[in-house]
């Protein structure tokens, strides 16, 4: 199956990679913005809330649109869950531990943090896939990563859990990325099969987690649920969400999980 991935993925058109991998660029840089206005500029408390907010955007943009025929993807039954799983955990984990970091940590260290991603898909691309990469990028790969870990040596504002956050990000990001290629390689759901299912299925255990933590209770009693200007930014950070989560899949469709994870680790470096 590895193997039929790889020359699946290599059998694309190039101008189908690049403008995957750029709108992915673009995407995840829009929604790191939104979401750090959204956490940190409005103060808004829950990562998680927000988290369910871009889970329920995805499952209804997409159902609407399958009704539609827009677009076509596996009716519900059974075998999906196992079929697609362990994509749903990662993609919840991936997903919190973003919105925790995001909140937490400074944007540029936010960015530096994410490089450590590249290395954690290298090794899985080659554990999983059984991928072979060139010395030149193991070289690239280890220099960005020690680049890396200087700049995140000069931080002056060390924080143990902002770092487990980002460093838990980076784990999620990389398993998801690997696994999301293998799903669309060999399980018949497609790209918008992954992408609905992955929501459908985790959106309901985190509202219950975030019930019984009380972080539900913090985010409806907000003071801001009147401000115009923050309903816009929370609504735009939902959709931005499913915009994201596409971008990804369809990045990982054309290119392999290496260059997708490349792609979402330098994208904020103008900011």
């Amino acid at each position: 199956m590895s193997a039929a991935v790889c020359k699946e993925t290599a059998e694309h058109p190039r101008l189908l990679k690049l403008s995957s991998a750029l709108f992915y660029a673009g995407s995840s840089f829009l929604i790191t913005v939104v979401n750090k206005t959204v956490l940190t500029s409005f103060r808004f408390p829950s990562f998680l809330f927000l988290g369910i907010g871009q889970m329920i955007t995805t499952i209804i943009v997409l159902y609407l649109a399958k009704i539609n025929n827009t677009v076509k993807f596996p009716d519900f039954h059974r075998g999906v869950i196992l079929k697609i799983f362990p994509l749903p955990l990662l993609y919840v984990g991936n997903h919190v531990t973003g919105l925790a970091s995001t909140k937490k940590l400074s944007l540029p260290m936010f960015t530096v943090l994410r490089k450590f991603t590249i290395l954690m898909t290298m090794i899985l691309e080659a554990y999983l896939l059984g991928k072979t990469f060139s010395r030149s990028i193991i070289c690239s790969v280890v220099t960005i990563v020690f680049g890396a870990m200087v700049a995140a040596s000069s931080d002056l504002a060390f924080d143990v859990e902002a770092y487990t956050f980002i460093l838990l990000n980076d784990a999620f990001t990389a398993a998801s990325g690997v696994y999301t290629k293998m799903k669309l390689g060999d399980q018949g759901l497609g790209k918008y099969g992954v992408l609905f299912y992955n929501s459908l299925i985790i959106v309901f255990p985190t509202l219950l987690a975030s019930a019984f933590t009380g972080d539900l209770h913090k985010a409806l009693s907000f003071e801001d649920w009147s401000n115009v200007t923050f309903i816009f930014c929370f609504l735009l950070s939902c959709f931005m969400g499913f915009v994201l989560m596409y971008s990804i899949v369809l990045c990982s469709y054309y290119n392999s999980a290496l260059t997708t994870t490349v792609v979402g680790a330098i994208k904020v470096r103008a900011n």
